[in-house]
This record gives C-alpha cells, sequence and structure tokens, in this order.
C-alpha cells in the first residue's frame, strides 16, 4: 500500500473522522482511524462503535490495502506538516509501521490491523429522502442549543426529527428541549419522508452533522430505520445509532392561550438582557422582566453584587406583568431569530411563554419562566 495526497484533503477528512473517535478508550483500536486505499482514493474510517463516519479523499495509489492508526496522533501530524508538499503514505508490512512522508519530513506509525477494526451494523433503513444542506443545517443550528444535557432523561438528550402537519400540510420537524425551554422548527416534508418513524438523533451526532453541513453544498441523503440514521453528504457518510426511547409528547407544552402579545426589537432586547444579567448570580441568573403599556423593564437585584435595570420601548398593550427568566435561555432563543423583531405571547408569571419570530412562521420557542 502506497499513496500520495494532497495536504488539504487530508488534513479536511481527518478533522471529520477525528471529531468522531473518542480521546479515552478502553479498546484500542477503537482509537485508531481505519485508511482503505484503492481506484486512485483513501477512504478513511472512525467509530465509536454507537457512530460510525466514512470519507473517501482523492489520491494517487500504486496497490490496494488497508491498515489502521491512531486518529488523534496522525491527524495532529499531518495538520503540521508544511504546506505545499504533497503526502506520501506507504505501509511497511515488515515493521508494521505507516511511514508518513512529506517534503524533509517523515514520521513512522503503529499500526493495529485492518481486520479488527469494528464495523457498525446497518439493518434495513426503510426510508429515503433528500433534503438540502442548507434546510439540515437551519433543523439542527435552531433547536440543538435547547438539547438536555442531564444524563438521567437520556430521551431528551437528542433532536426528535419527525413527519407532522401544520396548517393541514405536511412538515418534517425537529424539536429539542430540557425541560426548561423548547425549541421547534419545521419545513414542508421532503418527497420520500411520508411515513417515517420519529427518531430521536444522540447529541454527539447532531454535533458532527452541524460540522458536516457547514462544509456541505446541494443535496444531502438522509436514510432512517427505528433504530439508525444515515446522512450522505457529497464524500461523506455518517452513520449512527438512535436514542432508544420515548420522546414526550411536547406539543402539550406549546401553549395555545397565551393571549397578551409584546413585540420588542431583536437586538436591543438581547443586549439589554446581556447588560443586566452582568449582575445576575451565577446559579439562576433570574432576570425580571416588568410590562405596563408600551414599556419593558428589565431587572436584577442581586443581594450579593448590586442590582441594575434598563428600559426599552416595546409593542404592549395589555395588563401591566411581572415575569422573570433565565437570562442565557433568553439570549440563546434571541440568537435564532432571523428577522428584527421578536415576538413574545404571556400569559401569567407561572405560565410558559411563547416567542416567536414575527417573519418566521415556521420556528417557536417555549420558555418556562422562573421566580424573581
Amino acid at each position: 500500500m502506497r499513496l500520495t495526497i494532497d495536504k488539504p484533503g487530508l488534513a479536511k477528512a481527518l478533522a471529520h473522522v477525528a471529531s468522531v473517535v473518542e480521546r479515552r478508550n478502553t479498546i484500542p483500536i477503537l482509537s485508531n482511524v481505519l485508511l482503505g486505499a484503492g481506484a486512485n482514493a483513501l477512504k478513511l474510517t472512525a467509530t465509536d462503535l454507537d457512530m460510525e463516519l466514512v470519507e473517501t479523499v482523492p489520491c494517487q495509489s500504486k496497490g490496494d490495502g488497508a491498515i489502521t492508526v491512531p486518529a488523534h496522533m496522525f491527524y495532529d501530524i499531518v495538520r503540521k506538516l508544511p504546506e505545499g508538499n504533497e503526502i506520501t503514505l506507504e505501509r511497511d508490512a515488515e515493521q508494521e509501521r505507516l511511514v508518513i512522508t512529506s517534503g524533509p519530513a517523515q514520521f513512522s506509525l503503529q499500526t493495529l490491523p485492518a481486520d479488527d477494526f469494528p464495523a457498525l451494523s446497518v439493518d434495513d433503513l426503510g426510508h429515503a429522502f433528500p433534503l438540502s444542506a442548507a434546510e439540515l443545517k437551519r433543523l439542527i443550528e435552531k433547536t440543538r442549543f435547547a438539547i438536555s444535557t442531564e444524563e438521567t432523561r437520556y430521551y431528551l438528550n437528542g433532536i426528535y426529527l419527525h413527519a407532522a402537519e401544520s396548517g393541514g400540510k405536511p412538515t418534517l420537524r425537529a424539536v429539542a428541549t430540557d425541560g426548561h425551554r423548547l425549541a421547534q422548527v419545521e419545513q414542508p416534508l421532503p418527497s420520500g419522508a411520508k411515513g417515517m418513524p420519529g427518531v430521536i438523533v444522540p447529541r454527539k451526532t447532531v454535533l458532527e452533522l452541524s460540522k458536516l453541513v457547514e462544509d456541505a453544498d446541494g443535496e444531502v441523503r438522509i436514510e432512517l430505520s427505528p433504530s439508525k440514521i444515515r446522512v450522505t453528504a457529497g464524500r461523506v457518510i455518517l452513520t449512527s445509532k438512535l436514542i432508544d426511547g420515548t420522546f414526550p409528547d411536547y406539543e402539550r407544552v406549546i401553549p395555545q392561550g397565551n393571549d397578551k402579545r409584546m413585540e420588542v426589537d431583536n437586538a436591543a432586547f438581547a443586549q439589554a438582557v446581556d447588560r443586566v444579567s452582568t449582575l445576575s448570580s451565577d446559579k439562576g441568573r433570574a432576570v425580571k422582566l416588568a410590562l405596563t403599556d408600551g414599556k419593558l423593564v428589565l431587572s436584577v437585584n442581586n443581594p450579593d453584587s448590586g442590582s441594575a435595570t434598563e428600559e426599552l420601548p416595546v409593542d404592549y398593550g395589555f395588563d401591566p406583568l411581572e415575569i422573570g427568566f433565565n437570562a442565557r435561555y433568553l439570549l440563546d432563543i434571541s440568537g435564532q431569530l432571523e428577522s428584527g423583531t421578536a415576538e413574545f405571547q404571556l400569559a401569567d408569571p407561572g405560565s410558559p411563554t411563547m416567542v416567536r419570530d414575527v417573519k418566521d412562521a415556521s420556528a417557536l420557542y417555549v420558555l418556562m419562566p422562573m421566580r424573581v
């Protein structure tokens, strides 16, 4: 096995696959990346037994072969090699080493047999549909901030992707919640997605997908079964197990009767929340919103550090209302709104509040209040 490859393509592929590999492994080969050469292409494969990422990079190969080397060490070597020089990879069968040469630099890495590298078994992926990279990115980016990190409620540790209906039209909907806030975004149901199972895509898989769609153009292909998901984006194929659990009936927590509406300039609101929350306690980060006719007063009162207030003009013509929220959660939601105006739909100080972008009906956010 001997091949020559450009640094940029190899470094980019290694950045993708190395991020799948855990830094600490009790099984040594899981720390490695599988390199398979043939037909002027190098295929790189990494797995953590729950997820597998395969990326193919063009090269000039002489002889087929496969070998595994430590993923993070290999990536560190490649990214530190000088620009402009081609990289030669050659297997030393006698020493069981991979020799890496670029200009005057040469490295020799220990290897493990390719036959010992585990493959992620894939059952019948019965549902397949295309989706633009931009659409998939939007579904992920607008919901992933609300994924729970609480391991005991493992069924909340991902994005719930499913077919739904909105306004009498079929949609593909992504939902995430941690029990304190909820994010929901949808788009027209793609051809082929009808009847798809509702699946919970794990947090780590969501993170890897967000990296892939950042670089991808055009369409990606999504294949699903009740237990696995596979996303193909160009030369990259990501296959992952899904969370085996039941996502809660999230529609029950989306308020339907919130009759008090406030519209506020989103950028000014976010900046004001950020300023007054400077004095909030690290534990709660609570900010009080006091609403009266045409006016919003944001305030923080921290016995340990002091107090802060800021007033904003708003479009509000209902009974006065005081309600508290976690400042970080307010800023996270504000960061997802694309137009200049945020709409808050409120009921009372103890009930969930809904936040929407006035120009984007396909996304909504629900936020539980705090006592202040």
